[in-house]
């Protein structure tokens, strides 16, 4: 079964058009990102957060210290994913497809991404950007994110996908997800978002379009995530285009 097939009982993707997409798009065209949908159910959120002990499904695993990236660790899945990342990711491509083309037309650049994340993949790895960037965070108290921005290669899609795989409040406290906007002439914006168990939220991979005297720039933003008070924090990052 290829990833772009549809299959008769896809309760992820029901959860992914369950979205107010027009009401998405507005939100993150104002704040650079947006709480979606639950997207998995507990179980299932359990079920991916005790995959990170099962060496094989990863091919890198990076210790956030060691390269100055913050505190914690995360892995990179290989593929083929696990079933409901793969499905996850079929199902959110076309819904963020058009947010993609229209910032990038505002911004007087091409738009080279196909109607379908199959293809949209095979151009990645035409390009010599083959490697899965799927990721699985975990993250323990003290432990954070600096902020940064996941490009990975030429080719790049600019919205990504988070989903917390832990409970705030029960199985952690702190962790909060936080962008950080460079205006265009002006100060940089910072949000931060506190993740509901098994919600998506999407962002920004690189930079958004936004409005000034001159008519659209480009605003660069960087993500991250706030120092963890107490317990553990897992989260699936979905990025949609392969490394270089």
């Amino acid at each position: 079964m290829t990833g772009g097939e549809i299959w008769a009982d896809n309760p992820w993707r029901d959860r992914v058009e369950s979205a107010d997409w027009s009401v998405v798009a507005d939100e993150i065209n104002e704040y650079g990102g947006a709480l979606l949908p639950q997207f998995l159910t507990p179980g299932e959120a359990a079920e991916i957060r005790d995959l990170y002990e099962s060496d094989e499904l990863f091919r890198s695993t990076i210790n956030m210290g060691r390269h100055r990236f913050g505190e914690g660790q995360y892995r990179y899945f290989w593929t083929p994913y696990p079933e409901p990342i793969e499905r996850l990711k079929q199902a959110l491509y076309p819904r963020l497809l058009p947010i993609a083309r229209d910032w990038w037309t505002k911004l007087g650049r091409p738009t080279p991404w196909p109607d379908t994340l199959d293809e949209w993949l095979q151009m990645c790895h035409d390009a010599g950007q083959t490697k899965s960037t799927a990721i699985l965070l975990k993250y323990g108290e003290k432990d954070w994110n600096a902020l940064h921005r996941d490009l990975y290669g030429d080719l790049v899609f600019p919205l990504q996908v988070v989903i917390n795989l832990n409970e705030p409040g029960v199985d952690h406290t702190g962790g909060e997800f936080l962008l950080l906007e460079q205006r265009p002439r002006a100060q940089s914006r910072g949000t931060a978002t506190l993740l509901p168990h098994g919600h998506g939220y999407v962002f920004t991979t690189r930079d958004r379009p936004v409005k000034s005297a001159r008519g659209w720039s480009a605003a660069p933003v960087r993500h991250g995530v706030s120092a963890i008070r107490s317990g553990e924090r897992h989260t699936l990052a979905l990025v949609f285009h392969d490394a270089a």
